[in-house]
C-alpha cells in the first residue's frame, strides 16, 4: 500500500514509513510482548482507542485493508470491558495535500518533499461528510465519548490520534486522556502498522502506559512494516496483546 525511500530505522518517526519499506521482505518479525497469565481488567482510568474503523479501510473502501472489516465483532465484544472509549476518523478535505490527484504528475503511492518531510500520496479516501468517511455500519460503541477527526488540515496529513504529521500540531486527545484522569490505554483498529503503531508511540511519548490489542486490528504490512512497528513499539514499551487478555 505505501512506498518509501528514507534510510532505515530514521530518528524521527516522520521517516517511520520510509523505514518499514528499508527492512524488505526478509525482515523477521519481534517475539510477542507476552503479557501476564492473569487477565487484564480495564480500570476506570484506562481508555479504549479505536482507530480508524471506516468504510474506506475496508473491503469495497476506497483505500481498504486485507481483512480490515474482521476487527469490528472483536472490538465490540471488548467495548463493554471499558468505561471510555474514543474514536478515530481520518476526516481528509477534498484536494487533500496527501492525495495524489493534489499533485500533477503523480500517482497513488508515490512520493514527495512536502515543507514537513516526506510524504506518500494515497488515493483519494475518507473525504469529509461522504459514506466512504463514516464509521462502520456494524461498530457498535454506544458508550463512546469522543471522536477525534484527523487529517482535516488540507495541508498536513495525520496518521496519529495524538499528533499529524508536522509532529507539532497536537489533536488535543493526551490534554482530554490527562483532564480525565485516563493513565492506560488499549489501541485497536487499522491499520496495524500505520495509524495504530503512530498512535501507540504517541501514546508512549505522551506518558500513557499503552497495550495494543493485535487481533482488534489488521496489518497492510508492505515489504516488512509490520515487523518494524512491532520493533518500534516494543522498543518504546507498548505491550503486545490478544482480545483475549482482556477480563
Amino acid at each position: 500500500m505505501m512506498t518509501m525511500t528514507m534510510l532505515r530505522n530514521a530518528p524521527q518517526r516522520r521517516h517511520f514509513l520510509q523505514a518499514a519499506a528499508a527492512l524488505g521482505a526478509a525482515a523477521i518479525a519481534p517475539p510477542l510482548l507476552a503479557a501476564d497469565a492473569k487477565k487484564i481488567s480495564p480500570s476506570a482510568q484506562a481508555a479504549l482507542i479505536v482507530v480508524d474503523v471506516q468504510n474506506c479501510f475496508v473491503d469495497g473502501g476506497t483505500l481498504p485493508v486485507k481483512g480490515g472489516a474482521d476487527v469490528v465483532p472483536v472490538i465490540n465484544a471488548l467495548a463493554p470491558k471499558f468505561q471510555n472509549i474514543i474514536v478515530t476518523q481520518d476526516w481528509h478535505t477534498p484536494g487533500h495535500t496527501s492525495f495524489a490527484s493534489a499533485h500533477n504528475g503523480t500517482k497513488p503511492f508515490d512520493s514527495v518533499k512536502l515543507n514537513y518531510g516526506n510524504q506518500v500520496l494515497w488515493p483519494d479516501h475518507c473525504v469529509q461528510g461522504t459514506d466512504d468517511a463514516a464509521l462502520h455500519k456494524d461498530l457498535k460503541l454506544p458508550t463512546a465519548q469522543l471522536i477525534i477527526r484527523k487529517g482535516y488540515n488540507k495541508g498536513v496529513d495525520s496518521y496519529s490520534a495524538f499528533q499529524e504529521a508536522d509532529r507539532k500540531t497536537v489533536t488535543g486527545l493526551a490534554g482530554y486522556l490527562k483532564a480525565r484522569g485516563i493513565k492506560t490505554v488499549y489501541v485497536t483498529g487499522l491499520a496495524t502498522d500505520f495509524c495504530v503503531a503512530w498512535t501507540a508511540l504517541d501514546a508512549r511519548a505522551a506518558g500513557f502506559n499503552v497495550y495494543v490489542i493485535e487481533d482488534a486490528t489488521r496489518a497492510i504490512d508492505l515489504n516488512g512494516s509490520l515487523a518494524n512497528a512491532w520493533q518500534q513499539m516494543q522498543a518504546k514499551g507498548v505491550k503486545r496483546i490478544q482480545s483475549a487478555d482482556v477480563a
